[in-house]
């Protein structure tokens, strides 16, 4: 799988926020598989997480959590095709030249914390949107008791539930965000020198 268009170069490293802007300007009308699009799913998560006061650090994870989906060459679709497009490894590959691990980690386990909450929340499976459930299937379904072990000790698991816990809730048709102008600040403070 390949990313033509936003492969890092010079200008990227030189701007990076410019470069991660163009790709929610390019390919944010993208619908995958929910009634939003890529960049009201993006900005509503983000949405969500500042207005519940959350640190900088998980309102940026939030937006930026399915930027894979915005990176990859396969279209808006591949899970109704049955292609997972790892796009949480994806995005949180590409991101990984620009942010600390503080914001990369819970975008690279948003796909593991919905995996983790199916086997060990009662009721949250069953509240999944038809999309996520579909997805979950190509993902490898709940984790085992032992996955679920391993990833409740990993360093970053509360943030990684909070992410997911947002992105579950951003579907909503309509919702008023802030536009994504505003994140730009943080986008920019959290880069790494």
């Amino acid at each position: 799988m390949s990313t033509p268009n936003f492969e890092p170069t010079s200008a990227a490293a030189a701007d990076p926020v410019t470069h991660i802007v163009g790709a929610f300007l390019r390919f944010g009308d993208r619908h995958y598989g929910e009634n939003v699009t890529e960049l009201q799913h993006a900005l509503q998560s983000a949405h969500l997480a500042r207005r519940a006061s959350e640190p900088d650090a998980i309102v940026l994870s939030c937006l930026l959590h399915d930027v894979g989906h915005l990176i990859h060459d396969l279209g808006e679709d591949v899970a109704q095709h049955g292609i997972d497009a790892c796009h949480e490894q994806l995005g949180a590959d590409w991101l990984a030249e620009w942010y600390p691990e503080q914001i990369v980690e819970p975008i690279r386990q948003h796909v593991a914390s919905k995996r983790y909450l199916c086997l060990r929340e009662p009721g949250y499976r069953q509240a999944l949107s038809e999309a996520s459930e579909k997805s979950l299937q190509l993902q490898g379904g709940p984790m085992t008791e032992a996955e679920a072990e391993r990833f409740a000790e990993s360093p970053h698991f509360a943030a990684c539930l909070k992410v997911r816990r947002y992105d579950d809730q951003a579907k909503v048709v309509g919702m008023p965000t802030d536009p994504l102008e505003s994140y730009l600040t943080l986008m920019q403070r959290w880069l790494r020198s």
